[in-house]
C-alpha cells in the first residue's frame, strides 16, 4: 500500500468529513435543551472520526496510525449509539437514523485500512528476516 500524499486523499477521511458535516446540520434541529447534552456528544463523536484519521496519518509508524484508526472506529460506534438514542427520543425520524447508521457503517470500513496497514507491516517484517520493524507508511 503506497502512502497517499495527504490524509485528505484517503477516501475514509473524505467520507468521515461528509458524515461530520451532515451530523452538524442535522443536530441543529435538536431541542435547545440538548445543547450541552446529546448535541455536544454527537458532534464531538462526529468530528473525532476524521480528526483521528488525520492525526494518525501524521504519526510516524503504522502502529501509531492503526491506533488512531481504532480511535476513529470507536467514535463511529459511539456516534451510532447517540444516533439511535436521538431517534428513540424523537429528535430524528427512524428513516433518517437508518440512513445515518448506514453512513457510519460505510465509514466503519476503516477496518479495511487497518487490515491493510497490518498486512503491510507483516510483509515488511517477513522481508526483514522476521525481525519486527517499526514500518513507516
Amino acid at each position: 500500500m503506497a502512502r497517499p500524499k495527504s490524509y485528505e486523499d484517503l477516501i475514509v477521511w473524505q467520507k468521515a468529513m461528509a458524515l461530520a458535516r451532515r451530523t452538524y446540520k442535522i443536530s441543529e434541529g435538536f431541542p435547545k435543551s440538548e445543547a450541552y447534552g446529546l448535541i455536544a456528544q454527537i458532534r464531538r463523536a462526529a468530528v473525532s472520526v476524521p480528526s483521528n484519521i488525520a492525526e494518525g496519518y501524521g504519526r510516524l509508524t503504522d502502529t501509531q496510525f492503526r491506533h488512531f484508526l481504532g480511535n476513529a472506529r470507536g467514535s463511529l460506534y459511539e456516534m451510532q449509539t447517540q444516533l439511535r438514542l436521538a431517534g428513540d427520543l424523537g429528535y430524528l425520524n427512524q428513516e433518517l437514523v437508518r440512513e445515518l447508521i448506514a453512513e457510519t457503517t460505510e465509514v466503519a470500513r476503516i477496518n479495511a485500512l487497518i487490515s491493510s496497514i497490518s498486512r503491510l507491516r507483516e510483509t515488511r517484517s517477513a522481508s526483514s528476516g522476521g525481525v519486527a520493524t517499526s514500518a513507516k507508511l
